[in-house]
């Protein structure tokens, strides 16, 4: 065997060793996504049931009852997070990708990555001194600001991120037609990082919609319907740890149940963007 077929041998086997390591590191990335998800369906479908979705909690002690009002208040409050985050985010992305290559970009991007790493607690103690004391209130805003708080950083760098992936001869075939940069920028490079800039949205609610601590400090808990976005609101996490901290058997088959609810609305509002997005080719007008 000559050196020319040992280096192909040998070549061949590192190639094969190299995919065998990731296909193992896949598997063991899949175990606990695999074994939370069967964890919570098989403890959180027993209770699950029309009544458990469409009525009110019960006193503590009592048999039946439900989620709706949390199910309810978590569409409020991430619903408000994301209309004050997402608007803030993809706009701070479009200037970090397409006119951030100075200073206050590179200020931008710190403040960004910082936010990113910084404890949700310490965001829920932020509004709550400026937003709960100011109001004298707990309310379903201020909960809805912790999250975008949350939010933002993500929203931001991901839209940076999939923007810069537009090939430049994009935007140059656009600027050729003697089209304005900003129609440019909204008309071809959004269009077509659109599906990478949702999918960056939905990971970031996807985060925001299972936090407890910021609720906590913000939003506290409702055992009724809210009648307002001023008021207190209860939420899907909230209950979960309220639920789950308690003695009781019955409270604790809800927590189940409840994590069951939140992470299925997670999954179907991922598919929805999915569906809504993926398969869509660019078309500009002029």
């Amino acid at each position: 065997m000559n050196a020319e077929a040992r280096r192909l041998r040998w070549r061949r086997l590192a190639s094969a060793l190299a995919l065998a390591g990731a296909a193992a590191s896949t598997a063991l990335a899949l175990v606990p996504l695999i074994s939370t998800v069967y964890f919570v369906l098989t403890r959180g479908l027993p209770a699950l049931n029309l009544a458990f979705l469409t009525q009110l909690p019960r006193p503590v002690g009592e048999t039946g009852g439900g989620v709706a009002n949390a199910i309810v208040g978590s569409l409020v409050v991430v619903g408000l997070a994301s209309l004050v985050s997402v608007p803030i985010g993809v706009g701070a992305g479009i200037y970090l990708s397409e006119f951030g290559r100075n200073r206050l970009g590179s200020l931008v991007r710190f403040v960004a990555d910082v936010l990113t790493g910084v404890p949700s607690i310490v965001v829920g103690i932020f509004i709550y001194i400026t937003v709960v004391l100011t109001m004298k209130r707990f309310s379903a805003l201020a909960g809805g600001l912790a999250l975008a708080v949350i939010m933002v950083p993500v929203v931001t760098r991901t839209t940076e991120e999939m923007l810069r992936l537009v090939p430049v001869t994009l935007r140059e075939a656009g600027l050729a037609l003697g089209a304005p940069y900003w129609r440019v920028v909204t008309g071809i490079v959004l269009r077509s990082a659109r599906g990478g800039i949702i999918t960056g949205i939905m990971l970031a609610i996807a985060r925001v919609a299972g936090e407890t601590a910021p609720l906590l400090l913000t939003s506290l808990s409702n055992n009724f319907w809210h009648r307002g976005i001023t008021d207190q609101i209860a939420t899907l996490p909230v209950i979960i740890f309220s639920y789950a901290t308690t003695p009781y058997e019955d409270l604790n088959a809800k927590a189940w149940a409840a994590s069951l609810v939140l992470l299925a609305m997670v999954l179907t509002m991922s598919l929805l963007a999915r569906l809504f997005t993926g398969g869509r080719r660019v078309v500009w007008r002029r």
